[in-house]
């Protein structure tokens, strides 16, 4: 019996010394916690309740020339209601005010929003839905309702915010404009003037502070942001809205007509290079057309006798022919290698000057007289294409542009008609804009500029950056070549392949293209035209030039040249624009002062600086303008939002108070 008792004592003692080391085990993993990991742990707490949030900066306006908007962040709200926030008291004597408020602005009834209401606070919701996508001025208002106006913690309102980006003129300039598709926080689309300045256009994000409420939902903690979003600058594009118009809606109605497969037009300023309009489109598998692809800069492709320019401005610098010089065109057909270069003209022009084979676009013309001048030193003539910057890009702001190529007597691939071919269009690519690029410098009298989409980024009216005129080459060839092909460019209308465009009421000069798209897959399957045209008008002071390209024109209409498919959107944005221009007539004498008037104004201005000024009606007023006003009358003035004058704090009619604030609300 002892001997189990002293057994028993010994069992106590080992538990009792386990317990004991288990204890001192414990308090030292406490101790740790508190004092050694303790900032871990409270900090690994704190991130799993309390987080910081990112708060998008509103991006900066993208606009017109002539201040239309053209790209805009919207603001976006999401209001929900943290039930359990309110008092009992506070919840009884605001509830109905609170769902009669709710339904004059959301279209359902009081007795909805008071039973749904009720039912979230008696389930505990914290974050139950009131609303959602609502603007500014809808969220304002929501805001000041009862229970609303206590604020997050007295009253229980919890504010969602986001921004959307919006094209207020719809899809017209879409792919130039650009966007961004997001998905994750990834940039899905990078291309056109919102990618290419988005430096200028982002800003900078803010912060709030959330607290965890429930699985996946987070209450901001404050009302109050713990770093304010700074807004983006606005970004002024070179576009014009109403020639943007016209060339859009041109080209569309050609591509429509034609049953095209794609299209684009360009519109470009001549001395500065600023881009008046851009339009690319697609034809989707239910034949309308939208922007699909920035096909006027990124889609390079043989030209075809568009290029013959090139051949005719090597061909005077070096004097190795003039316009007067004289080819047989050999019935329409020479040989070269075995390869046949024909014309479209069947049995060709007869004998014919350089200058009338180039008006009629005549490829046996133009090619003989390459072939004939440069055989025997074919780097001299590869080296005019590539002094004219033909071989390579115009390092365009925005991006994805395509990339010319020009055969060079070095490559592997340079063959026996590599020569002849480049001479009437073919072996070569190039895009839309760098033919247009090269058109319009001898528009501009040999200065070949770079072609812009951006003048000026802006905080409102205080200039960040401008844009100023960039020359990528001061004198592409001499003045008198410029002269002879100005001329032959002006015939090309007058009496060339585009006679049909001539008018007498306007001068265009230009050049005529239609190309062969997989002209080289076995049995010509897949084969297509491509037609263009692209010149500048006026053809005697050009102001503005021009490139039309259109792309799979249906053969059913027997017709696939670019002066029937191309050239009458080039003439009706010539048209159109000649037709509305402005008159510029010059009044004399403006300035001079009449005496009498002069009296009158004087008393006036005296009885009006005696009599008490009234705040004026703004409603309807364009933000800018209605700033402007209220400053020389000066008001300080606070701007709600973008747009036009929806509503203003201090009504129409009342004294005005100089240096007083006024709140504008813009929609």
């Amino acid at each position: 019996m002892a001997v189990e008792d002293k057994y028993i004592s010994y069992r106590i003692y080992l538990v009792a010394f386990v317990i004991f080391l288990m204890a001192i085990a414990i308090a030292v993993k406490l101790t740790n916690i508190q004092w050694v990991e303790g900032d871990y742990y409270r900090k690994l707490a704190k991130e799993r309740t309390v987080r910081n949030f990112v708060i998008p900066a509103n991006k900066g306006n993208i606009y017109s020339a002539d201040g239309s908007l053209l790209a805009t962040s919207i603001p976006n709200y999401e209001i929900r209601f943290d039930a359990v926030a309110p008092k009992a008291e506070s919840f009884e004597k605001n509830v109905k005010s609170l769902s009669d408020s709710l339904a004059t602005i959301l279209g359902k009834s009081s007795g909805f929003f008071e039973n749904e209401l009720r039912k979230a606070r008696a389930n505990k919701n914290r974050y139950y839905l009131i609303a959602r996508n609502l603007s500014y001025t809808q969220y304002f208002k929501i805001k000041g309702f009862p229970l609303f106006n206590l604020g997050a913690y007295k009253g229980g309102i919890i504010i969602e915010q986001e921004t959307v980006r919006e094209h207020p003129i719809g899809k017209i300039a879409e792919r130039t404009v650009g966007y961004e598709r997001t998905s994750n926080g990834e940039s899905l689309d990078g291309k056109g003037i919102e990618w290419a300045f988005r430096k200028y256009l982002n800003g900078k994000d803010g912060k709030i502070l959330k607290q965890k409420i429930a699985k996946g939902q987070w209450k901001p903690i404050r009302d109050i942001n713990e770093v304010d979003p700074q807004d983006g600058y606005d970004v002024i594009s070179t576009i014009d809205v109403y020639v943007q118009d016209i060339a859009h809606h041109a080209l569309l109605k050609q591509l429509e007509l034609y049953q095209a497969d794609h299209g684009c037009v360009v519109v470009m300023e001549t001395k500065t290079g600023h881009v008046k309009a851009i339009s690319n489109l697609g034809r989707a598998n239910d034949g309308t057309y939208y922007e699909t692809t920035n096909y006027a800069v990124a889609e390079s492709h043989e030209p075809g006798s568009t290029y013959k320019l090139a051949d005719l401005m090597a061909l005077l610098e070096d004097k190795k022919a003039d316009t007067s010089s004289v080819y047989d065109s050999k019935g329409g057909v020479v040989m070269y290698s075995g390869e046949k270069v024909e014309d479209s003209h069947k049995g060709g022009y007869g004998k014919i000057s350089l200058a009338r084979g180039f008006e009629l676009s005549s490829n046996t013309v133009l090619v003989q007289a390459v072939y004939n001048a440069y055989k025997d030193e074919p780097l001299k003539f590869v080296n005019h294409l590539n002094n004219f910057g033909l071989n390579k890009t115009l390092g365009l702001s925005i991006k994805g542009e395509g990339i010319p190529y020009i055969p060079q007597p070095s490559d592997k691939n340079w063959s026996k008609i590599s020569l002849p071919w480049m001479a009437f269009g073919y072996g070569v690519h190039i895009t839309p804009l760098q033919t247009l690029a090269f058109y319009n410098a001898v528009a501009n009298d040999g200065e070949m500029v770079k072609p812009q989409f951006v003048s000026e980024i802006k905080e409102w009216n205080r200039t960040i950056k401008k844009y100023e005129k960039e020359v990528l080459n001061p004198r592409i060839c001499s003045p008198q070549t410029i002269s002879k092909l100005r001329a032959v460019l002006a015939n090309v209308v007058k009496k060339g392949t585009a006679s049909k465009l001539y008018s007498k009421d306007f001068s265009m000069a230009g050049k005529t293209g239609t190309a062969a798209v997989n002209y080289g897959k076995a049995g010509g399957v897949g084969k297509y035209y491509a037609s263009s045209f692209v010149g500048y008008f006026p053809a005697d002071k050009p102001m503005y030039s021009c490139i039309v390209v259109v792309h799979k024109p249906s053969t059913a209409l027997n017709n696939y040249y670019g002066a029937d498919v191309a050239g009458p959107v080039f003439k009706r944005i010539a048209q159109k624009i000649f037709t509305d221009a402005p008159s510029t007539n010059e009044i004399k004498n403006l300035d001079r002062k009449i005496p009498k008037q002069e009296s009158n104004y004087d008393s006036y201005f005296v009885k009006f600086q005696k009599k008490q000024q009234l705040i004026p009606d703004l409603k309807g007023m364009s933000g800018m303008d209605a700033v402007a006003l209220l400053g020389n009358l000066g008001m300080k003035v606070r701007v709600i939002g973008v747009g036009k004058v929806k509503k203003q704090s201090v009504e129409a009619g009342q004294n005005l108070v100089k240096n007083t604030t006024i709140l504008l609300e813009l929609s």
